[in-house]
């Protein structure tokens, strides 16, 4: 649908115009990505799950099996993103891409048993990156022959905030100093400081081999990122809208714009992650922090965001579709005048 068409649609409702702010924005950005104009959303969550290596540098103070057991509570239906996806009654998928077990957690597309530490190593070789990557796109496609016309995603792995730090200043070249979150951490600086350098030791050691996107994830970011990079490509070339989460799905944007800029065009942004590397995911994928509609300090990950932002996008898509339009209302009142 054009810009023109999703803006009328929009503006003939009886409102004032704009009234309703950021929700008449995303609800013509949803209007602007599907093809012809749908009554009702069809969604579906992806949740892409992986260990990452990196945490035996000392970058996190959780044990790693929490990937698993988290993980696996998802599928269970005991997890955070779970209540969140039942309460709004979305269907949702727990894609194990790299958890560190030898069983598979939910769908099984496990590339291997965790990416390696990239201090010592890339984090995954280029047939690893693209499993990943490859993964992420075959999710979106399964959800398009499902029949699902808006998408949104989430992650799961400990050690998950330093890669997608990482990967934000190999791409970026923002300051450490102010990228750099507590992630799960909070109250511990040391923390942070770890992080730091570990991140710039490592962009230091592999920065010929990271001249774009996909060799930066490579070298230092993690199997969810690949798959979450994948995932969004995918949907630009299938023209599916997806709900943007919080930091880490920001910064999988952040590359997958990088590749196609067209992407970020299809990212419908919902909420301002805590993690201060936020900002600079967002400014690198084209869009501005006025357009993100919830402001909660959330930083759980999951996709609890996207689902949050999923719910007012199904409520606006409702209201167009059952309100009045202003041309209804004033024939009513003339007829009710005579």
């Amino acid at each position: 649908m054009m810009q023109g068409e999703a803006e009328r649609i929009t503006a003939s409702m009886a409102i004032p115009p704009g009234s309703l702010g950021l929700l008449e924005q995303q609800v013509q950005k949803l209007f602007m990505a599907w093809p012809e104009f749908y009554p009702e959303i069809r969604p579906h969550h992806f949740i892409f799950a992986a260990d990452n290596g990196i945490v035996t540098a000392g970058v996190v103070r959780q044990e790693q099996e929490i990937t698993y057991l988290q993980a696996s509570n998802m599928v269970a239906g005991g997890a955070a993103i779970s209540c969140f996806c039942k309460c709004q009654q979305v269907p949702y998928t727990v894609v194990d891409v790299g958890i560190n077990s030898e069983d598979a957690v939910g769908l099984d597309r496990k590339v291997a048993r965790g990416t390696k530490n990239f201090l010592h190593q890339p984090a995954m070789t280029e047939r690893e990156f693209w499993q990943a990557y490859d993964a992420g796109a075959e999710m979106v496609q399964r959800a398009v022959i499902g029949g699902c016309n808006l998408l949104s995603f989430g992650e799961m792995g400990i050690g998950n905030t330093t890669t997608s730090t990482a990967v934000l200043h190999a791409l970026t070249g923002a300051s450490l100093v102010e990228i750099t979150g507590c992630g799960a951490n909070p109250g511990h600086p040391e923390v942070i400081l770890r992080k730091r350098e570990v991140i710039a030791t490592a962009c230091k050691l592999y920065a010929p081999l990271m001249k774009a996107p996909q060799g930066i994830i490579r070298c230092v970011g993690g199997f969810d990122l690949a798959a979450l990079c994948g995932a969004m490509v995918a949907c630009y070339e299938k023209k599916l809208p997806f709900m943007l989460d919080g930091f880490i799905t920001a910064v999988a944007l952040a590359c997958a714009s990088t590749i196609q800029p067209k992407v970020s065009c299809l990212a419908i942004p919902t909420h301002m992650s805590k993690e201060p590397g936020m900002l600079y995911a967002l400014k690198k994928s084209g869009i501005a922090p006025k357009e993100v509609p919830i402001q909660a300090e959330l930083r759980l990950g999951e996709g609890t965001g996207a689902i949050l932002g999923l719910s007012l996008l199904r409520t606006m898509l409702y209201t167009v579709y059952n309100m009045k339009t202003m041309d209804e209302l004033m024939m009513e009142g003339c007829g009710a005048a005579k």
